[in-house]
C-alpha cells in the first residue's frame, strides 16, 4: 500500500452565533505511508462520520465541560470505519471499528491507548448503529432514562426532539417499561413517525405552537393526568411548558439545550415552579459515565438487533458535504441520526 492523501475540514474560524460554511475549510494532505507507522498504530479508513449537537458549543471558546476545538485543527468527532493496516496484535485489518477519528476520511490512532478504538460486530447490527442508537446517543438516552428519571410503569414521560437520534431511543426504552410516552418534534412528518413507526403514545408539532400558553395548553391535552418525567434535549420554551404541566416530584433529565446552542438567551419563565413542585432536573454528560456503557450497549445492541428497537438516519454523502449538514442539523432539517458517509 503507497502513500494516501487524506481529505480533512478544519475549523478555521469561530462562529458568532449560528455557524456558517466558511468557518470550515476542506484540505488535502498527505497521510503516513502504513509501510512507516509505529508499534502500536492503527490506521482506520472512515466509513461513516457522526455530526451531533454537541460539537456546536465545543466551537465557542468559552469554558464548557469540554475544551473548546482547537483552530485550524481537524473537527473532532466518532466515527466508525475499518481498519485498513496495524502495527498491533489488538486490532487486525479488516476489522470494523468505532472511535473519535473527526472530521476526515482517514486516522492514525494509538490502538494501545484504553478507549481509543472499539471494535464492532456487524453481522447483526449495521456499522452506522454504532453513531446512534448502539452509540453515544444511544448511551445517553439509556442513562437519563434509567438513572435519572427512573421511570415507572403508568407514568408520563415527555420527550423532546423526539424523533431525534437520542430522543427516538429514549422513547421507546420508556414504552418498553410500561410508560405513556409523549414526544415533540417539529413537523407533521416527524409526530407521524414518532408516534406510527416508534409507538409513542403522542406526538406534539411543536412549530404549530407561537408561544408559551398554547404550548402548555397542547401539552395538557396530551398528558391529562400531568407529566411526571422529562427528557429533555431542547429547553427553551419547550422546557417551559412541560415545566407548567409538571406534577409534584416530577423527574427532568437535561440531556440537551440546542434552542441555545447559537448563542439565543436562555431564560425560565417560572422558576418558581421547581420549588412549588419539589421537581428534580439534572443535567448529564453521558461521558462523565463510562462505567454504565457496557450494559447500556448491550440492552440497546439486543433491542436493535432483534428489531424491537428502531432508528432512523439522515445521511449525506461525501465529506465537504458535512458543514452544510451539521448546519442543518441545529436547524432541525435532519430526520434521526445525523450521518456523513465517506466510502
Amino acid at each position: 500500500m503507497g502513500a494516501l492523501v487524506n481529505q480533512q475540514i478544519l475549523l478555521v474560524s469561530r462562529p458568532i452565533r449560528e455557524p456558517r460554511p466558511d468557518n470550515f475549510r476542506l484540505v488535502r494532505v498527505p497521510l503516513l505511508d502504513p509501510r512507516q507507522m509505529q508499534d502500536g498504530q492503527v490506521l482506520v479508513r472512515h466509513h461513516f462520520l457522526s455530526l451531533d449537537p454537541y460539537m456546536r458549543g465545543r466551537m465557542d471558546e468559552g469554558t464548557s465541560y469540554a475544551v473548546p476545538q482547537p483552530l485550524d485543527q481537524v473537527m473532532l468527532g466518532a466515527t466508525a470505519g475499518e481498519v485498513i493496516a496495524s502495527k498491533t496484535p489488538e486490532f487486525k485489518v479488516g476489522d470494523t471499528v468505532v472511535g473519535y477519528g473527526g472530521w476526515q476520511e482517514y486516522s492514525l490512532v494509538d490502538g494501545t491507548r484504553p478507549g481509543a478504538l472499539r471494535k464492532v460486530d456487524t453481522t447483526r447490527l449495521a456499522l452506522s448503529a454504532y453513531l446512534g442508537a448502539v452509540g453515544m446517543p444511544g448511551v445517553a438516552a439509556w442513562y437519563g432514562l434509567t438513572q435519572i428519571i427512573e421511570p415507572k410503569a403508568g407514568s408520563t414521560l415527555v420527550v423532546s426532539a423526539a424523533s431525534g437520534a437520542v430522543g427516538s431511543v429514549v422513547g421507546q426504552l420508556a414504552k418498553l417499561r410500561g410508560c405513556r410516552v409523549v414526544g415533540l418534534a417539529g413537523g407533521d412528518h416527524k409526530c407521524r413517525f414518532v408516534t406510527e413507526e416508534l409507538g409513542f403514545d403522542a406526538c406534539i408539532d411543536y412549530k404549530q405552537y407561537g408561544d408559551l400558553q398554547s404550548l402548555s395548553e397542547a401539552l395538557q391535552r396530551a398528558c391529562p393526568k400531568g407529566i411526571d418525567a422529562c427528557f429533555e434535549n431542547v429547553g427553551g420554551v419547550i422546557l417551559d411548558a412541560v415545566m407548567q404541566q409538571a406534577n409534584a416530584f416530577a423527574r427532568i433529565a437535561v440531556c440537551g439545550m440546542i434552542a441555545g446552542y447559537n448563542g439565543a438567551p436562555q431564560v425560565m419563565a417560572n422558576p418558581t415552579l421547581i420549588l412549588v413542585t419539589r421537581m428534580k432536573i439534572e443535567g448529564f454528560i453521558v461521558g462523565d459515565h463510562l462505567a454504565m456503557w457496557p450494559p447500556a450497549l448491550l440492552e440497546l445492541s439486543e433491542l436493535v438487533a432483534s428489531g424491537q428497537l428502531k432508528y432512523r438516519e439522515t445521511v449525506s454523502h461525501g465529506l465537504a458535504s458535512a458543514p452544510e449538514a451539521f448546519i442543518g442539523l441545529l436547524g432541525g432539517k435532519n430526520f434521526g441520526k445525523q450521518l456523513v458517509k465517506l466510502h
